[in-house]
């Protein structure tokens, strides 16, 4: 249909239009005016209505085709009468009129002056402004969408839907920057037509059909001013709906609600209903009219007054908690359940109380959204691979106070904080008494106090670490991450690394995956070297090492792999100018326990319950001398026996490292610090 439609308007500039068609089009070009104004006023920003210049092209042209057509049938029948052109003329020309010409044409410039000077000017200035901030602003937006794309904030099908709103909105305002000109176009347009109406009218009516001057303007001023205003109204119409669209906000409600909200408060009716009646009591005022328009002013800001005190009832009503598991026994019924609703697909899950939902609001981001993000990008970043987002959710079966972290499925861990408090962190003046609550550090077990903020200068001051309840609940989850890191790491992870180091060395990557190792296999060796904190993003140095291994077992390829990236994990706990404190076992102790690995097999164990214990302990109690000087645990032992004393040490001190003597660089200066089982 719109290609017709084009098509008839081009036609309706060159055949003659019979006055009826011409009075059905002057109502549907009003009728169509009218419908663009509304819908320019109730949406709820600019975008919603991205079809409006190719609109305003398609109005402008029918309406300087029925300009065209008008003014043929004007000129040539218009010595018939005023009801020449069709009654949609005659009845706007004799209405604005009223028998005097003068008045008419003064009326009708006054519209002119009011469409082209004042709304189609602004409207123009507005467009041209806002089109050139909205090119400025796009480089800017684009790094907002990659910055929260790479922050895990959103997903790509999001970020790509952004992109395009972007787009859109430089095409929207481009395109309106241009559009602007056709409604002056058509301003300009009017006020010529109206001239050559007027004076092509007077000169045929007076030289070809004989009529005196008096008659000759009297019908043909007549027809031109119901033309130009039947032709101007709408046109009038068509540059208020743009001026209401470039100087719209974008929004989430529309025209009317939003002036409503801003414009209807009452902190500023009450003092006009107050001036108002004031004027209204003054001797010598139209005091009836001032007291009434007061009392109007005083209506509204009640009727503000009553809505404020609504919305902060809903406000507070939204903010109690509401079981998230109410429904109806119907809708249940209704839904019908897919393998969507059942699968766990959130790696990584943080659940909060409803006390702590204003911690991931968006008034309080930076309190722990924000932190989790820059966590997952340190962490991606320390081990190789990107850690999947976290989501995060309430959860109304916990206690108001608690969260709880689970990881890969499995619950990692569970504690409390208390939001709007601060925890301090017992430091080294332990004989300063804080008043709060007793508590134990989630994240490494220290005492630790909640206290009000009022206290923190004085926690400060005693030594204290003084900490939110957000850095409590980010703090947690980096270790989690750091110690369960392996548990996130799955063979599309994998596959997504080699697939990206192809690209630098690809035959290095052909000639070792799948021909030598298979992807579940290297798979394994790279959760091995996560789970003991090494990163796996030197893939080069851990292909190379799996593909001269001697053995081709999966135990062979990860001591081959550790083995290579041992420098690599050794720079990180300690400069290449300082000494490196490890903690070693006796030599007799170690014997003794390859002894036992020889003779029981790979289905035996080289360590009994009973001495891992007591290893533990010592581990533990290294660990802790350790820490207070900021270092950590380093156990140096032999090949055979690293495996089964690393799953000791993750138990006692999470953040302890065994190497074996293999992984040493030679270069590397070494302090033994302590020598367990000694005495043993």
């Amino acid at each position: 249909m719109l290609p017709i439609a084009l098509v008839a308007f081009i036609v309706m500039m060159v055949v003659p239009i019979p006055p009826f068609f011409l009075d059905l089009f002057f109502t549907a070009n009003i009728v169509i005016s009218l419908s663009i104004l509304m819908v320019s006023v109730n949406m709820y920003r600019p975008l919603d209505f991205s079809s409006f210049p190719t609109i305003l092209l398609f109005a402008t042209v029918l309406r300087l085709a029925l300009n065209v057509a008008s003014a043929r049938v004007v000129l040539v029948h218009g010595h018939q009468g005023t009801s020449a052109a069709g009654h949609v003329i005659e009845s706007f020309g004799e209405f604005v009129i009223g028998g005097n010409f003068v008045v008419g044409i003064l009326v009708f410039l006054i519209l002119m002056v009011i469409n082209l000077v004042v709304i189609v000017k602004g409207t123009g200035r507005v467009s041209e402004v806002s089109a050139r901030f909205t090119l400025d602003a796009m480089p800017g937006k684009q790094m907002a969408i990659d910055a929260d794309l790479n922050g895990g904030i959103i997903t790509p099908d999001q970020a790509r839907k952004r992109r395009e709103e972007v787009g859109q909105e430089s095409d929207f305002y481009g395109s309106m920057d241009g559009a602007t000109k056709f409604v002056k176009g058509d301003a300009i347009a009017g006020v010529l037509i109206l001239g050559v109406n007027i004076i092509g009218g007077l000169i045929i009516g007076m030289v070809q059909h004989g009529l005196s001057f008096s008659d000759a303007a009297s019908t043909y001023i007549t027809l031109t001013i119901g033309d130009g205003l039947v032709a101007q109204i709408p046109s009038l119409l068509l540059s208020i709906a743009t001026a209401v669209i470039v100087t719209r906000e974008s929004s989430g409600s529309d025209l009317t609600q939003t002036l409503m909200r801003q414009v209807g408060t009452r902190r500023a009716w009450w003092p006009v209903a107050g001036i108002l009646g004031l004027i209204g009591i003054l001797p010598g005022m139209p005091n009836l009219l001032f007291l009434t328009a007061a009392a109007g002013a005083a209506g509204i800001a009640h009727m503000a007054n009553k809505r404020d005190i609504k919305e902060a009832a809903e406000a507070e009503e939204a903010a109690r908690p509401a079981s998230l598991l109410e429904s109806s026994a119907d809708d249940e019924e209704k839904q019908d359940v897919s393998i969507s609703d059942v699968a766990n697909t959130t790696p990584l899950l943080i659940e909060v109380g409803y006390g702590l939902i204003p911690l991931i609001e968006d008034a309080a981001r930076g309190a722990l959204v924000s932190r989790i993000t820059g966590i997952r990008k340190q962490v991606s970043r320390d081990l190789g691979f990107i850690i999947p987002q976290v989501r995060i959710r309430d959860n109304l079966s916990l206690m108001p106070s608690a969260y709880r972290i689970t990881i890969a499925g499995v619950i990692a861990a569970e504690d409390q904080v208390i939001n709007g408090k601060l925890l301090a962190i017992q430091g080294g003046n332990t004989n300063v008494v804080l008043p709060g609550q007793k508590v134990k550090d989630p994240t490494f077990g220290l005492d630790a106090i909640w206290i009000d903020p009022s206290d923190k200068q004085r926690a400060l001051a005693a030594e204290y670490t003084v900490v939110d309840a957000g850095t409590v609940v980010a703090t947690h989850l980096h270790q989690l991450l750091v110690q369960r890191a392996a548990d996130l790491l799955g063979q599309d992870d994998v596959q997504e690394i080699v697939d990206h180091f192809a690209k630098t060395a690809p035959n290095l990557v052909q000639g070792v995956v799948p021909k030598l190792v298979s992807l579940p296999q290297l798979t394994q060796v790279l959760k091995a070297l996560v789970a003991e904190q090494i990163p796996v993003s030197d893939m080069k140095r851990i292909l190379e090492a799996v593909s001269g291994s001697k053995g081709r077992e999966t135990e062979d390829l990860i001591e081959a792999a550790r083995i290579t990236l041992g420098p690599i994990l050794i720079q990180r706990i300690s400069s290449p100018k300082e000494e490196l404190p490890i903690v070693t076992l006796d030599t007799g102790l170690e014997q003794l326990m390859i002894q036992n690995a020889k003779q029981n097999g790979q289905m035996g164990n080289a360590i009994e319950p009973g001495l891992a214990r007591k290893l533990m302990e010592a581990f533990e109690e290294q660990s802790n001398l350790l820490a207070k000087t900021g270092k950590t645990l380093v156990v140096v032992t032999t090949p055979i026996l690293r495996r089964e004393l690393a799953t000791l040490v993750r138990q006692a001190a999470p953040d302890g490292i065994v190497l074996s003597f293999k992984e040493l660089p030679e270069t590397k200066r070494i302090n033994v610090v302590a020598v367990i089982g000694s005495t043993s």
